[in-house]
């Protein structure tokens, strides 16, 4: 059995550094993902005035209740979480402050949350495309009150919004009518009742009603990164190999660790521990056709794309429209990639279907995407010379994947 130790979950890094810098007090962040996304989102908060300092693997955040301490241009570099929740503490104090971000991010939209500010009384200007960064905000406090929010395209939306409510005059009732990738908002959920604050749940948990009164610093330890993980459960499936990773259990607050029930139901055994998790591939790396909804677990989605072709039967990936407006277009990404490949692949404007075949060693166009990267490179274990156009873009989620990647591969005698 091999066991592999994985970076600080992302999702939970970014909800840990705007809710240490909104909370009253000193917060300690234990083991926290050091990538790219997470240090633009430090980056930010220290541009926007709160003091954040490294100690060893930790953060240390010095709360400010009040917002922020000055005005500020806060550059989001690729960083979604950061140019979607950085916004709404700013909106939460008193200044001018003016957000952009990288080509990619500018790309990405932001609409559904920054017409919520505007709905809330923010003073909020697009600069060039309406919905997209750069923006502006004026702002002067929130009330609150209540809002109306479509969250079909990406769950950070009302992350943010609910991120926010605390710190509002009257606190929020937001009203969902759509929302995609559910086990992230019950991830900031969790997170905020740890930092002091219990969000309700009315009409049929579509109504959340967060109450004001701020954040309470506190110590708080980071799990592994779910997502990250699921690419070292995909390769012990894919070689029939056995790996187990520390600091995920059934308490864990991942929803993306649901990926290892999708390995389950292809052949391989799983074994969920109260702090660990185990894959093992079945002989030979035997795998089954599936058809699968991964709407909520949407960020594994490119992990499964990529080695669908080793299974037995077709693999059909359905309701992952909001890959699309990721990093990149990444349903089209993968289909592009697995058709040099020599791959049958058929999509849909929400779907992809992978026919079985023997993927050809081709150079990956990742479109500066991370994931399609890491992806790509698990389903190279049982295709040697698999190259990549941009390697490198892995730094934003996990830097040292393919140092990583490399000894689990020589440990495997891969």
């Amino acid at each position: 059995m091999t066991v592999v130790e994985i970076p600080g979950s992302k999702s939970v890094t970014a909800r840990a550094l705007f809710l240490a810098a909104a909370a009253d007090g000193s917060t300690r962040l234990r083991r926290p993902l050091h990538s790219d996304d997470t240090e633009g989102f430090a980056a930010g908060l220290a541009a926007l005035g709160y003091a954040v300092t490294e100690d060893g693997q930790d953060w240390i955040v010095e709360g400010r209740p009040q917002g922020p301490a000055n005005d500020a241009d806060v550059y989001c570099r690729d960083g979604a979480t950061t140019a979607r929740f950085l916004p709404a503490l700013a909106a939460a104090g008193h200044g001018e402050f003016r957000f952009d971000a990288s080509a990619q991010m500018r790309r990405r939209p932001v609409g559904p949350l920054t017409e919520a500010l505007r709905e809330l009384g923010v003073v909020l200007v697009h600069e060039e495309n309406e919905g997209h960064h750069p923006l502006r905000i004026s702002a002067r406090g929130v009330k609150g009150g209540e809002l109306t929010l479509d969250a079909g395209l990406s769950s950070q939306y009302l992350t943010a919004l609910l991120l926010l409510g605390p710190l509002t005059e009257q606190g929020l009732r937001i009203t969902v009518t759509d929302l995609v990738s559910v086990p992230y908002v019950e991830i900031t959920l969790a997170m905020m009742r740890s930092f002091g604050v219990e969000v309700g749940r009315e009409g049929d948990g579509k109504v959340f009603v967060v109450p004001p009164g701020g954040y309470t610093a506190v110590d708080y330890p980071v799990e592994p990164d779910a997502s990250t993980a699921s690419y070292v459960f995909a390769a012990a499936a894919l070689t029939g190999r056995e790996v187990t990773v520390p600091g995920l259990g059934q308490g864990a607050l991942q929803g993306d660790l649901k990926f290892v029930e999708v390995l389950e139901r292809m052949g391989a055994e799983v074994r969920i521990g109260e702090d660990e998790v185990t894959v093992a591939g079945a002989p030979g790396g035997r795998l089954s056709g599936i058809t699968v909804n991964m709407r909520d677990i949407s960020d594994t989605m490119p992990t499964l794309a990529a080695f669908a072709p080793f299974a037995d039967g077709p693999v059909r990936i359905e309701d992952v429209y909001n890959t699309r407006v990721k990093e990149c277009d990444r349903l089209e990404a993968c289909a592009q990639n697995l058709r040099a490949q020599g791959i049958e692949v058929e999509t849909g404007r929400d779907w992809i279907e992978i026919k079985p075949g023997a993927p050809k060693p081709v150079e990956i166009a990742t479109f500066g995407d991370h994931r399609i990267v890491m992806s790509f490179a698990v389903a190279g274990l049982r295709t040697p010379g698999v190259t990549f156009d941009d390697p490198g873009c892995v730094r934003k989620t996990f830097p040292a994947f393919h140092e990583e990647f490399a000894k689990l591969r020589a440990s495997w005698g891969i």
